[in-house]
């Protein structure tokens, strides 16, 4: 005896990274997956209009890159093809937390190094190959269709500006930061979404640079910034892309902005905790304009908490993360993980009680990135929204202890790698060897200062040693 399963069709609102993740998630379990996007999306690994933080520095942690790699087999090698770097922690990391330089101890975790256009391109490119899943172009959402209970559809605007409506088993919103998604639900009837913001002021800089000779292999250099100093914090940081290309992204909290000044750009990052993101640029080349970004308040949408049918908001749609952090892409991949795995173990998308279930899982992952982006951004002064508490202090007090430890402890440094890399969830920073290790602080004194390897010392002063491959060519 055979078991029917039942026709299920799924719209998913947005087809940015999360909206193509979302789709990737749920095609196992749907006759039919439809993507609305209102730009168009290259077939190459280019710039696309809508995704103005494509032009800032991205990190795809080795968490997220693993979910992706799960939800859409081959997308790492179709990256690493087309010249990302896979940069292994934390050797391939040269970072100064507010606790001190980080040692560079041997490999436990990665990092995908790429521009976010390849990175949307590969997933996107793997995405087309299901059949299930079409991808509408030049069409936008203008409203929800369903009621205070149950959403059922919507309603799309095409280009032609001609409306049609669309009906569905499952709608997914995936669009954003500017997601106009709770307005709609408003005027369904549904109750008001509740909202946790915390916003700093950050202002993001970033800038392409072509990197100089001897960094064919290269770490990223991070240098943090930290709160506890009561003034606006500073991060310089340098990501090694596709093409030979640094991706050198400045950010500076309320009162410390950066500018698009191109003069000014260099002169931000000696300001830094460390000068040494300056230090590297002097000797590289850079390539276009300075581009800002202001939208990166931490806002959380508790879509959970609301008894809803038919629909499940996901990536910055649900929790948007102050950018610095590296955190969006991997909080978006992880959340679309959890949904196919809830998917596979209910079987039914439009069972009643999945859409909530799935919002709660799809929040656990982000749970540990809130946890690290806001318990930091609460602290810088002018920081708008919530104000900490005690919960707060205790447990930014913890965590600031446990980066203290990191630098001179390996097993708090893969701890806390675990979690920044969204390898493991926040509850690993309470395991009790953690805990222990806490109390006893770090086995090895302070660095004074980066783990720097000859190479990179020499590519700081402008003196590059010749690799193989150099020497191969000479």
């Amino acid at each position: 005896m055979t078991t029917h399963r039942p026709t299920r069709r799924a719209l998913i609102l947005g087809g940015g990274l999360a909206g193509t993740l979302a789709a990737a998630a749920l095609a196992p379990h749907c006759t039919s997956v439809v993507i609305i996007e209102r730009h168009a999306l290259p077939e190459e690994p280019e710039p696309r209009r809508g995704l103005p933080q494509a032009r800032h520095a991205h990190m795809l942690w080795s968490g997220g890159a693993d979910a992706i790699e799960y939800l859409l087999p081959g997308t790492t090698a179709r990256w690493l093809t087309a010249g990302a770097r896979r940069i292994p922690l934390p050797n391939g990391m040269v970072s100064l937390s507010p606790g001190g330089w980080y040692r560079r101890w041997s490999e436990t975790h990665y990092l995908i190094g790429a521009s976010r256009d390849l990175i949307d391109w590969g997933v996107r490119a793997e995405l087309q190959a299901d059949p299930k899943v079409s991808i509408r172009v030049g069409s936008e959402p203008i409203r929800l269709l369903g009621n205070a209970s149950r959403i059922t559809g919507a309603v799309i605007r095409n280009s032609d500006d001609t409306e049609e409506t669309l009906d569905t088993d499952l709608v997914i919103d995936a669009m954003g930061r500017s997601s106009r998604a709770t307005r709609w639900l408003g005027e369904l009837g549904v109750p008001t979404v509740p909202e946790t913001t915390i916003d700093a002021g950050v202002t993001y800089a970033s800038r392409r640079y072509k990197a100089p000779a001897g960094t064919e292999t290269w770490p990223v250099i991070n240098i943090q910034a930290d709160a506890r100093l009561r003034s606006p914090g500073k991060v310089a940081s340098i990501i090694p892309i596709e093409r030979g290309e640094w991706m050198v992204s400045l950010s500076g909290t309320r009162g410390g902005e950066p500018t698009s000044d191109e003069a000014l750009f260099e002169d931000f990052a000696s300001e830094a905790r460390s000068p040494l993101v300056a230090q590297y640029l002097r000797h590289a080349q850079p390539l276009g304009l300075v581009t800002v970004n202001r939208n990166t308040a931490n806002r959380r949408r508790h879509f959970e908490k609301v008894r809803l049918e038919g629909f499940i908001a996901i990536g910055d749609a649900a929790t948007a993360l102050n950018p610095v952090y590296g955190h969006g892409m991997s909080v978006a991949a992880q959340s679309a993980r959890a949904l196919r795995d809830l998917a596979a173990r209910t079987g039914d998308i439009a069972a009643r009680g999945f859409a909530r279930r799935a919002q709660r899982a799809i929040g656990r992952p982000a749970s540990a990135a809130w946890l690290l982006a806001a318990g930091q951004d609460i602290y810088f002064p002018d920081s708008l929204g919530k104000t900490p508490n005690l919960g707060d202090r205790i447990a930014s007090a913890y965590i600031h202890r446990l980066i203290r430890t990191a630098c001179g402890d390996f097993n708090v440094a893969k701890a806390l790698t675990d979690v920044m890399t969204l390898q493991g969830g926040a509850t690993v920073l309470g395991h009790p060897r953690v805990l222990l290790a806490a109390v006893r602080g770090p086995r090895l004194p302070a660095l004074n200062g980066p783990a720097l390897t000859p190479n990179e010392e020499a590519v700081k002063l402008g003196r590059p040693r010749k690799t193989a491959s150099h020497q191969a060519e000479a």
